[in-house]
This record gives C-alpha cells, structure tokens and sequence, in this order.
C-alpha cells in the first residue's frame, strides 16, 4: 500500500539491514544511503522541495545501516532491524515536522485535521514505518533457519 504523500508498506528495507548486518556499520550506513539515492532518481520520489529530497530519501534511508553494530551476532538481525527502523523513523519525523509544517493544518484521513505537526508527523509516519518494521522482522524470523550463518557472518573468510 501506499500514502498520499508518500510512504509505503515494503520489503525492501531488509536486503539492506541484512547487508549492514553482514558487513557492519560503515558499509551499512553506505548501502543505505546508495539506496536511498536510488529511491529518489528511480522509484518515482514524492518529495516537497530539495529539503524533502534531501530528509525523506538520502537521509531517512541511511539509518538503516545502523544495523551493522550487531555485526557478527546470529540474533542480531532483530535489534538491528529494530535500531535501523527507528533510525529512519526519527528523519522521516523531522521532515515532517519541518516540511509538512508548512501544510498546516493537515488532514489525515479517519484521524481528522492536525494542526500540530509533531502529531501528525508521527502518526502519519508511524502509519507505514511500524508495518515496515514488523515486516521485516517477520522477514528475518521467517529467513532465520535457513540464513542464520549469513546472519552471523560465517559463510564469510576472515
């Protein structure tokens, strides 16, 4: 499914908090960033100026490497999807509260009018970031058997 004003239910964060995973923070926080990149020039960007370009798509995906500080750890999939999701989560709220401000006051549908954009912010973002967040923790509890030694790094030379 997918918001009005951007926002969808997807699994596509997972390939990459399963990358910083496996090859920790740096290249994770990298992968991210790169995919968010890729969001914006490819998957038809809902973006309210360069500042929303900016927030919603370079900065709100990076986050997700943040699940490479649990590199090496078999059941670190699950805090780092966790961290990662948040992460994103908190700039997906401040572009909210930045640039939908602007729109004041705004109607959520079946919530009503806000006129407080942290409210809407996080109502509005929360309404596709929590589903993501149980998606792909419901990816890797699914994904774990068969992926735990990838999870953990093992198939990989040190």
């Amino acid at each position: 499914f997918e918001l009005p004003n951007g926002g969808s239910l997807t699994p596509a964060m997972f390939p990459i908090l399963l990358y910083a995973l496996r090859w920790g923070l740096p290249q994770g926080l990298i992968s991210g960033f790169v995919f968010g990149l890729l969001q914006l020039i490819f998957d038809g960007a809902y973006a309210w100026g360069w500042q929303s370009m900016l927030l919603d798509y370079l900065l709100a995906f990076t986050p997700l490497g943040l699940a490479g500080l649990f590199k090496g750890k078999a059941w670190g999939i699950f805090p780092g999807t966790v961290l990662g999701c948040l992460g994103r989560f908190i700039v997906h709220h401040i572009s909210g509260v930045t640039i939908y401000r602007i729109i004041e006051p705004t109607t959520l549908p079946g919530f009503g009018t806000f006129d407080n954009a942290h409210l809407y912010s996080l109502l509005y973002n929360g309404s596709y970031m929590l589903p993501n967040t149980l998606l792909a923790l419901l990816l890797a509890g699914v994904l774990y058997v068969p992926l735990k030694r990838y999870y953990a790094g093992q198939d990989l030379l040190k």
